[in-house]
């Protein structure tokens, strides 16, 4: 089975704590890890800046999701645990917890509120390429997007330019990298 998106795994991940004792991230990924049916490869693998993997990266963002509206609440740094609002919600057995479901929560639709104003700030300059993303994923997508454009343009460029400048660049670049001349 494929690594599923952080909305997917709000519902399972509150059902993971409907035992009311504490969590943390780890006991939520291993338990998540099982229910999904994730391979060792889709377990470790990292998102594009290498820094985190993915599944751990989805279950923190619903775990944040979750603990906005009031369902999940922090216990202590990196602990958290259901909230009374999460047991009633469960209670209703709802088929998928997702960000519209948590529209219903006041909590969550500050913090929507909050994001909104920051995002109207910058969808000038960047523009959202799927709602399925976690921020890190979305920006990491930007980075890399970026990078690919700049290495097209370079190459272009370098391209144009005579096989004599092509030539001293090189040279140049050596050099630069502390190989050759002075």
């Amino acid at each position: 089975m494929a690594i599923p998106d952080y909305q997917t795994v709000m519902l399972p991940l509150l059902r993971f704590t409907m035992d009311g004792v504490e969590h943390n991230k780890r006991e939520a990924v291993a338990a998540l890890a099982i229910e999904f049916e994730l391979n060792p490869l889709e377990l470790a693998e990292r998102l594009p800046s290498g820094q985190q993997t993915i599944i751990d990266n989805r279950v923190h963002w619903a775990c944040t999701y979750l603990k906005k509206s009031g369902l999940l609440e922090s216990t202590r740094r990196g602990v958290f645990s259901i909230t009374q609002i999460g047991k009633q919600v469960l209670s209703k057995n709802p088929q998928r917890i997702d960000i519209k479901f948590l529209e219903r929560f006041p909590g969550f639709l500050e913090f929507r509120q909050i994001s909104r104003k920051n995002k109207d700030e910058e969808r000038e300059t960047l523009t959202v390429t799927d709602r399925e993303q976690t921020p890190e994923e979305a920006l990491e997508f930007a980075h890399q997007s970026i990078r690919q454009a700049l290495a097209q343009e370079l190459l272009s460029r370098i391209l144009a330019c005579s096989p004599v400048f092509f030539e001293e660049l090189v040279i140049e670049l050596l050099v630069a990298m502390g190989y050759g001349g002075s």
